[in-house]
């Protein structure tokens, strides 16, 4: 099961979600098969961390590269992010 919902789905960007619920030990390290912009749609204390880099806020759009490991850590209420596929 994965640990958010996909609120929408276009051909340019998906609207994703995290529940303020979810258990912290589910938003594991992974990489994806291609360069991404992350940005969340309203201010949060969640936060994104790239390998061996410290985490850092999700207040500005993140630039992931393809292959890249990367993991969210959670933070109080729910994380709505647009995520851009490149």
């Amino acid at each position: 099961m994965k640990p958010y919902t996909d609120i929408l789905v276009t051909d340019e960007y998906i609207i994703r979600e995290f529940d303020e619920n979810i258990d912290p030990i589910e938003l594991m390290w992974h990489r994806d098969q291609e360069d991404r912009i992350v940005e969340a749609i309203e201010p949060t204390d969640w936060m994104m961390q790239l390998d061996n880099q410290l985490p850092t806020l999700i207040d500005k759009p993140i630039f992931i590269p393809r292959y890249n490991w990367h993991r969210v850590i959670k933070g109080s209420g729910t994380l709505t992010v647009k995520i851009t596929k490149l």
